[in-house]
């Protein structure tokens, strides 16, 4: 078998090569877990997460490779419950490289590395023959609070699923750009810090969290709902989509559940906490658009239902195939 570039879509290809190469030789109980960041004995319980980024263009609306490489690291500490902390930066870049660009991308990362709170405290940089490109590699450290237990395993019966806001959003400016369509979608890529402080502040029971990026919410809920042997059920009038995006979906054929965004996250809580948790998303920073999009049940267990605006139910499948573009 060949790598082709569906293996990085984030569907179900990239779930085959990850079952049948990383796990069956990095088999452990940790990794095990499968979830977007390690939670590992140390000075207390520390969160640890990598992650590689090599998104084309560099710069497009709304950020750039270098806000995206912190995000991305930043948010998946923060799905387990971890306090992000500290970050390791790896350059690769290639032959021809722009050295202007380059030091705009590496302010950008600094500077998201601020609003997010987290220190980058170690790099390396190589060079290699090319044609001007430029690759990041990240790895994160946090801290896990005492009494921390997040696991899509842990969706229960009734739980309510709630989306932090509108879908596609950076799946959609990528392509855009690539394009060359002009528009005025954003890309959504931030640091979930705010978002994550407000509903422990709130004092919300943390059922599952996960930040929705490659393969889209689809995806996303279908991992939750295999790993918790239940049915995630949502409701196709309750999905936030920014009117722009839904129109370039229109346009070219897309189903924002399959677009990717980078300051998005999926949460899942009691039914009881549901309220309290909408309400502490929609006032922090990056949530005002938040909605309650359905509940977990055991109608069809490892399933995800859309029930249509029409009054219909339809089975909706994890991504088979590449997603493009490739928005990380």
């Amino acid at each position: 078998m060949k790598i082709t570039m569906a293996h990085g879509s984030g569907g179900r290809a990239t779930g085959e090569l990850i079952a049948s190469t990383f796990a069956k030789y990095f088999n452990n109980p940790i990794l095990n877990k499968m979830e977007d960041s390690a939670v590992v004995e140390g000075s207390g319980r520390l969160a640890m997460t990598t992650d590689s980024f090599v998104v084309t263009p560099l710069i497009y609306p709304g950020g750039d490779i270098g806000r995206l490489a912190i995000c991305g690291t930043v948010n998946d500490l923060l799905m387990s419950g971890a306090v992000p902390k500290y970050i390791t930066c790896g350059y690769i870049l290639e032959d021809g490289a722009d050295v202007d660009l380059l030091t705009q991308i590496v302010k950008s990362m600094a500077e998201t590395a601020a609003e997010a709170g987290v220190t980058i405290v170690a790099g390396d940089t190589k060079v290699i023959e090319g044609n001007g490109g430029i690759y990041i590699n990240t790895a994160g450290v946090g801290f896990l609070p005492d009494g921390i237990n997040i696991s899509a395993a842990n969706c229960a019966d009734g739980d309510a699923i709630i989306v932090s806001g509108n879908l596609g959003d950076h799946h959609a400016a990528i392509l855009s750009t690539r394009m060359e369509i002009e528009n005025e979608i954003q890309s959504d890529n931030a640091p979930l810090v705010e978002i994550v402080r407000a509903l422990k502040e709130a004092k919300v029971e943390l059922h599952a969290m996960r930040d929705v990026t490659r393969g889209g919410l689809a995806t996303v809920l279908h991992e939750f709902a295999v790993s918790s042997g239940s049915c995630m059920e949502l409701w196709e009038e309750k999905l936030p989509v920014h009117p722009a995006v839904q129109g370039f979906c229109n346009l070219l054929g897309l189903d924002p559940l399959y677009m990717g965004n980078e300051g998005k996250m999926l949460t899942v809580v009691p039914k009881h906490d549901a309220e309290t948790a909408l309400q502490a998303i929609r006032g922090s920073k990056y949530g005002e658009h938040a909605a309650i999009i359905g509940e977990v049940t055991h109608t069809e267990n490892g399933n995800v239902l859309v029930h249509t605006k029409v009054g219909g139910v339809r089975t909706v499948s994890e991504l088979i195939g590449e997603g493009l573009p490739r928005i990380c």
